[in-house]
């Protein structure tokens, strides 16, 4: 079993992909509903350009119109109850990261989040998972950062772990990941402060391919990328920035992007993906799009 952390592409000989071995996916989506979402204090470049200018009505019909493209595609959604107090909640995929060991026992790791603001909401989504029959697990240094599946992803269909960190993870809790996970992780960092997370600039849309902004990763980072994807897709920064391209979900093989990125559009078709367009434009106005706004669960 190889729990790993690559961490340069020198360390990358003779680890490839497509030996690793397979995942299953998830068939349930989870959300939490906008009734308290708002933009009240800057914590990221989107928000403080949107302090305020949260239109409600509107990201409550974005947000059920996201649900019905969810459900349209052959998923069940679960709802996580809003708690007052906590206007980020609705971005689901920062408290938690889960998956499946080797035994297919359904674990749950709890986020540690930058921001103490957002802290709270951890414990809401702790007590949903023990509820759903998932192991609860915690770093063991309190002092560390994670924001679960917002810098950590699956790759798809494989027991493979990529790990963003730069902004608002430590590299270090990806050794406690592998463990949990029983998966190797590549490590990928981020340089641009505008993507302080790895979901805003990266997407692997099959096995073999993936969607990204480039500029938002380090040299050798890039350098990993490259060497690990036979296809590297890239996105230019308008459609990175103003329609959070990278921040697309990839459900079966239909891709659920925020209308608008052209290009990526083009180059998902390319791939033989079909492509729901859908307009979250009130949540990228605190720094989300589609993909932070559903957890893929067991």
């Amino acid at each position: 079993m190889n729990t790993r952390i690559y961490a340069h592409a020198d360390e990358l000989k003779g680890f490839s992909i497509k030996n690793c071995p397979s995942m299953p996916t998830p068939s349930t989506l989870l959300m939490c509903p906008p009734d308290f979402y708002d933009v009240s204090e800057p914590r990221n470049p989107y928000m403080a350009e949107s302090v305020g200018r949260v239109d409600k009505a509107r990201a409550r019909m974005q947000w059920d119109e996201l649900r019905s493209v969810f459900e349209k595609l052959g998923k069940t959604v679960r709802v996580i109850p809003p708690v007052s107090g906590y206007e980020d909640m609705v971005f689901v995929t920062n408290q938690t990261f889960v998956g499946l060991t080797t035994r297919m026992e359904k674990v749950c790791m709890l986020s540690h989040m930058r921001h103490p603001a957002r802290r709270g909401e951890v414990v809401h989504f702790e007590k949903w998972f023990k509820g759903e029959g998932y192991r609860i697990a915690r770093l063991s240094d309190p002092a560390m950062t994670f924001e679960g599946m917002g810098d950590c992803l699956w790759h798809p269909g494989k027991r493979l772990l990529w790990g963003g960190h730069g902004f608002r993870t430590d590299p270090e809790v990806y050794s406690a990941l592998a463990q949990a996970f029983e998966a190797p992780v590549v490590l990928l960092k981020l340089v641009n402060e505008r993507f302080a997370h790895l979901d805003t600039c990266f997407c692997p849309l099959t096995p073999e391919a993936v969607l990204i902004y480039s500029p938002a990763f380090s040299p050798e980072s890039l350098e990993i990328i490259l060497r690990m994807f036979p296809v590297v897709l890239a996105v230019d920064e308008r459609e990175a920035v103003e329609k959070m391209a990278c921040s697309a979900a990839v459900i079966d093989s239909t891709a659920v992007v925020q209308k608008g990125a052209d290009n990526a559009v083009r180059h998902m078709k390319a791939l033989g993906l079909s492509v729901a367009e859908v307009d979250v434009s009130e949540f990228i106005k605190s720094g989300g799009s589609v993909f932070c706004l559903k957890m893929m669960v067991y």
